[in-house]
């Protein structure tokens, strides 16, 4: 199969990607964390992942999974749903602003392609203005990625969360004032063909609890302001481009999405995770696996077919260049 293959593998019929995220592990951890007391063990996070991909991947043109706990859920996706996989391990060192890479140790992308993925993930901790020794060093581990997919022809899905060395809190006022800057320089920096990256997976420019109309404290942003940036988003990048949800509430990701359209954003689809399926995490803890799977029959279905629906008249067919 060529690398075109694989991409249309992860697609819909209208060639927009409408995929399901469940590569958490930490954040999922620290979810499962809060409805019982003791250590989230391997068995658990693996059989809520299993479930999620059976119940949701019929309504997904993809699931997105990570190779440590996710494998027992790629077997168990729908057929008709590609697979990507995540190739970066979880998290970052909070003893530093530098968010440095670092791939799981034991995976290549070879070894990810033979566990049958259509495509790899990398996420990466970027701050366009941020130290130019740490941002040569994230280019270069790019650099390496992008050679890795390219040499065994498979799709690279770079996905991008924007930050700031010098500001905790990436939901804070003062976040949002640069959040456009960021978000769309980062996009920009690894839109070059250097980086072999295939479709970038990104933040809306804007954080919508500070937009007009949308907050329900203060305002930052007009609406026609928020809709520049997306504007300007959407001029950063001529790769493929897919929104994640960020964990926000699944009304408010779809209510971004329009709102994205208006801005005459022509984004691709969506990798969406903690908006699809977080409420069966408490339900899957505190009930058991057949509750677990009767929310994600109804609540998770109906979050996920209403995104479909969203994504019918928002998103814009994916153009791969190949």
């Amino acid at each position: 199969m060529t690398k075109l293959d694989y991409l249309n593998k992860l697609t819909d019929d209208k060639g927009v990607i409408s995929a399901l995220a469940f590569d958490q592990r930490g954040a999922l951890k620290r979810m499962i964390s809060k409805y019982q007391s003791e250590e989230p063990t391997v068995e658990q996070i693996e059989r809520l992942k299993e479930i999620v991909s059976e119940e949701l991947t019929p309504y997904a043109s993809s699931i997105l999974l990570d190779p440590e706990y996710g494998l027992p859920a790629a077997q168990a996706r729908d057929d008709n749903a590609g697979l990507l996989l995540a190739y970066e391990k979880t998290g970052y060192d909070a003893t530093t602003t530098d968010r440095l890479p670092d791939c799981l140790v034991e995976w290549s992308v070879k070894r990810i392609k033979e566990q049958g993925a259509d495509a790899v993930k990398f996420l990466l901790y970027y701050d366009v203005d941020g130290s130019g020794f740490v941002n040569l060093q994230k280019q270069a581990y790019m650099e390496r990625i992008g050679s890795e997919c390219a040499a065994e022809d498979i799709p690279f899905f770079l996905e991008i969360l924007a930050y700031d060395e010098n500001i905790e809190d990436n939901g804070s006022l003062e976040f949002a004032k640069v959040k456009a800057h960021k978000v769309n320089g980062a996009m920009k920096v690894f839109s070059q063909d250097r980086f072999g990256v295939d479709v970038l997976k990104v933040e809306v420019p804007v954080n919508m609890n500070y937009v007009e109309g949308f907050a329900s404290g203060e305002v930052l942003h007009s609406q026609e302001e928020a809709k520049a940036a997306f504007k300007e988003q959407d001029a950063s990048t001529d790769l493929p481009y897919i929104y994640l949800s960020a964990g926000v509430s699944a009304k408010l990701f779809q209510d971004t999405l329009e709102f994205a359209y208006e801005a005459g954003a022509r984004f691709n689809g969506v990798l969406c995770g903690r908006a699809t399926w977080a409420g069966s995490v408490q339900v899957f803890i505190e009930q058991g696996e057949e509750a677990a799977r009767e929310w994600l029959q109804t609540e998770g279905r109906k979050n996920i077919e209403d995104l479909n629906e969203v994504l019918n008249r928002t998103a814009v067919a994916c153009d791969f260049g190949l």
